[in-house]
């Protein structure tokens, strides 16, 4: 039985942080199953990302671990193998060098609600006590490195001063702290009524967006240019455009304000939901363009910027069969269940939660044709090296 219209409420910022996440668990419309495109599209970037390693600084005394970190790690085995590709690397470097490899500390960083449990039950095992660096490296099926979890939002601090020698974060800053506070009141000018996501929407509502997102990305840099190693670098991908108008979101503007908003409207004209509950949701993803994270970089001129392009990445969704429309349509709404389903449940419950996404997976597979041609991600790639002062 479906709930009533009004009996969830609307999830402020303040709990938003506690609250977002991607899907956890091991279900068909969990993060673990539904993402298979950023491994790929990582694994497309993998010779960036180890440019980026070779511009760190090695230590020769091996005095203190070489510590790496992720941030925005979600649960499954692509934080995991992120991680081993990058202390893999770094002990190449080491051992090229004529060195002994230090030892290496990984810290998995995600908000509280992460699934955690999840993701440590992936973690290959550490060989027996007494088994020295170089032979945690060279043994199969285990990890070189010890690990723990830091939970806690990436736009504040998570470290000590002076700690990590390489940063990592991968699909995840296009997620805002929060959706901004003027796109959710109604006598705002960049009030997004009628929508749950900003593209389409009007020029004050994606400017808001805008803002939201630059105000994000120099607090994360400020707070990554405390707890870096002199002579630390990082690297960073999130969703990108190539369009200079923000309410051009690409394709996480296909994601969420196509079928996604149209079977809100459906909840809507079927009175399910009433108007206001769907305006009063709106998903907190703002896709950058080149020049919209270029400013907060220089502005901040804490880094150098090895690296800053838009990468084009691919479609978002993966199926056995591309020709055939239904595995097409699930692919989409699993996708977009996987990555927002969170959200959505606290909203409006997870009966009409799963109404919604049963609309969403029967409007994509009636455009499943064109979907995989249509939908495709670009990402926004940065390689930056600390600036010592």
């Amino acid at each position: 039985m479906l709930p009533a219209m009004g009996d969830n409420v609307v999830v402020s910022n303040m709990e938003l942080e506690k609250l977002l996440s991607m899907k956890g668990g091991r279900g068909e419309a969990s993060y673990v199953n539904n993402s298979q495109a950023q491994a790929m599209h990582a694994k497309s970037m993998l010779h960036l990302l180890k440019e980026t390693l070779d511009r760190v600084e090695v230590d020769a005394s091996r005095e203190m671990p070489f510590v790496v970190v992720d941030l925005g790690c979600s649960c499954g085995i692509n934080t995991i193998n992120v991680v081993d590709v990058m202390i893999k690397h770094i002990t190449k470097r080491y051992e090229g060098l004529g060195l002994d490899p230090p030892e290496f500390t990984a810290f998995f960083s995600d908000l509280p609600s992460n699934d955690f449990n999840t993701l440590f039950q992936l973690l290959p095992p550490m060989p027996n006590y007494g088994v020295s660096m170089e032979e945690c490296l060279a043994a199969k099926n285990h990890r070189s490195y010890f690990a723990a979890g830091v939970p806690g939002s990436f736009y504040r601090r998570l470290f000590p001063a002076r700690s990590i020698n390489v940063f990592h974060s991968a699909f995840s800053l296009h997620w805002l702290s929060q959706v901004p506070e003027a796109v959710t009141e109604k006598r705002s000018s960049a009030y997004n009524k009628g929508r749950v996501f900003i593209h389409g929407a009007n020029e004050i509502t994606a400017i808001a967006y805008k803002k939201q997102f630059q105000s994000d990305l120099a607090a994360f840099l400020r707070s990554r240019s405390v707890e870096m190693k002199r002579g630390g670098s990082m690297f960073l991908v999130c969703l990108g455009r190539t369009s200079v108008d923000p309410t051009d979101q690409g394709g996480a503007g296909l994601l969420f304000g196509t079928h996604f908003q149209d079977a809100w409207d459906d909840l809507v004209l079927q009175g399910l939901i009433s108007s206001e509950k769907r305006d009063s949701f709106n998903i907190p993803v703002y896709a950058p363009s080149l020049q919209d994270f270029k400013e907060v970089v220089e502005g901040d001129g804490s880094f150098a910027i090895h690296k800053l392009e838009v990468f084009k990445g691919g479609s978002p969704l993966v199926v056995d069969q591309p020709d055939n429309a239904s595995q097409v349509g699930k692919a989409l709404a699993n996708t977009c269940r996987s990555v927002s389903g969170v959200l959505v449940d606290a909203h409006i419950g997870e009966d009409l939660s799963h109404e919604l996404f049963l609309r969403v997976e029967h409007r994509a597979t009636c455009h499943g044709k064109d979907l995989l041609e249509q939908l495709q991600f670009y990402h926004i790639v940065a390689s930056l090296s600390f600036l010592q002062s």
